[in-house]
């Protein structure tokens, strides 16, 4: 079964900007390429930061007024000095949360999320920037067509996890995969579903299988009998 990377979705062209950047060429970009953040760059085009436009709208937010204050915490500091930062450099959050080459989308959804951010520039294992994957390109996998979801389950998973005997028919309608049939035993059934689910695109598994043999029973049975 083929797993889908980050490699699989990100767009390779980039906006960058490098630390020198001055506040309104930043914000002229982001306004005229509709973006809501830009990763910062250095001279060997690695990852330093990321400019967002919560990190410029700090001079709005706090004009006149960027002097840290007695009760400031960290945060709120921090955001007072990026109030009269000038260069990308003073105005990105730093480290970028990025993703290197190779990682699951299932393991940039979870970062994405953890980190609170939309998108995470791609690098290399040098940190070099490769390409930038958004919570939309993510969602690409589930624009997969139905007969290549099939193929996937068919040939990555029941060939390489079911008996070769088995006889189970995959179907597919808009990401919903329904199994149909008969395999040997009970725990088979648990795996093909619950690797069928982890296929790029499919939304849901309907199980519709039936068993020769519920091992499960067996081995619980084995585990109660060994403790007595």
């Amino acid at each position: 079964m083929r797993n889908w990377h980050v490699d699989d979705v990100m767009s390779k062209a980039v906006i960058t900007v490098a630390e020198d950047a001055p506040y309104r060429a930043i914000v002229d970009l982001l306004i005229r390429h509709r973006l809501s953040a830009v990763p910062v760059v250095d001279g060997f085009q690695r990852v330093t930061g990321v400019v967002s436009e919560a990190d410029l709208l700090r001079k709005i937010e706090y004009a006149g007024e960027e002097q840290p204050r007695l009760f400031d915490g960290r945060r709120r500091r921090g955001e007072r000095i990026k109030a009269t930062a000038r260069t990308a450099a003073d105005l990105m959050s730093s480290p970028a949360v990025t993703a290197v080459e190779g990682t699951p989308i299932a393991a940039a959804a979870r970062l994405m999320d953890h980190e609170g951010v939309k998108r995470l520039p791609v690098v290399d294992d040098l940190g070099r920037l490769v390409g930038i994957v958004t919570r939309g390109d993510l969602l690409k996998v589930h624009l997969r067509p139905d007969d290549d979801i099939r193929h996937d389950v068919e040939e990555g998973v029941l060939r390489v996890y079911a008996a070769a005997d088995t006889a189970v028919e995959v179907t597919v309608q808009d990401g919903l995969v329904t199994l149909t049939g008969r395999v040997d035993r009970r725990s088979t059934v648990e795996i093909v579903t619950r690797l069928s689910r982890q296929v790029a695109g499919v939304v849901s598994v309907v199980d519709k299988l039936e068993f020769d043999y519920d091992d499960n029973n067996v081995l619980g049975a084995g585990i109660v009998y060994g403790v007595a």
